[in-house]
């Protein structure tokens, strides 16, 4: 009897030695088969689209400038795209890089960090300057954030002028101008100043 079981269970070993590896092939085979009805065209428009596309706007993702200022300002802006500026799109040849979806972060020498936002951005071919529009929010580490439709911020020294009129909000004001600048404070260089000029209005609501 107990011959009969192991006999039995050597004709099994046996049968699923060769039953496997041929099971495994049928599998194998199917899927090459199925592979075969794929066809690869399938997916060569969208990559012949993506690669035109490229091919006639460049662009970066994330790209990021960081650099100084001559009085010791950090700057650093980050986009979420940039081009460069096609010959013939504007009156000049060539006229730097365009980006959208901007951040520049101003960190100057007195420790105040002046953040800019806006929808779109422009760098000047000289690379002196970048000029934010669409829309900015400029948040200055001292408690003023200022809304405007542009602004150009220098990048050889600390400077950033609105180029719209703005409106402004601060600890318990609310103003209104037709420019605002930040810049170095003539009186004491090593500090940086928010002015307001042009048709000033200022509101100052005290703490309760």
């Amino acid at each position: 009897m107990a011959r009969g079981a192991g006999d039995g269970w050597t004709r099994l070993v046996r049968f699923l030695r060769i039953a496997l590896p041929l099971l495994a092939l049928a599998l194998l085979s199917t899927v090459f088969l199925v592979a075969r009805h794929l066809n690869p065209d399938d997916a060569l428009p969208y990559s012949e689209v993506d690669i035109a596309d490229r091919l006639r706007e460049p662009r970066m993702t994330n790209p990021v400038y960081s650099g100084t200022t001559a009085d010791g300002a950090d700057l650093r802006v980050t986009a979420e795209a940039a081009t460069p500026e096609q010959p013939g799109t504007d009156t000049t040849a060539g006229t730097g890089a365009a980006a959208r979806r901007v951040l520049g972060i101003l960190t100057t020498p007195d420790g105040i960090r002046t953040d800019l936002r806006s929808l779109a951005a422009q760098m000047d071919v000289t690379g002196d300057s970048v000029t934010f529009a669409g829309g900015v929010d400029l948040d200055n580490g001292g408690g003023y954030r200022v809304q405007t439709d542009s602004m150009v911020a220098r990048m050889d020294m600390t400077e950033v002028r609105s180029l719209a009129p703005v409106t402004a909000t601060g600890p318990g004001t609310h103003i209104t101008a037709r420019e605002m600048v930040l810049t170095q404070d003539p009186t004491r260089p090593d500090s940086y100043v928010l002015v307001f000029t042009g048709q000033v209005k200022l509101v100052y609501d005290p703490p309760k």
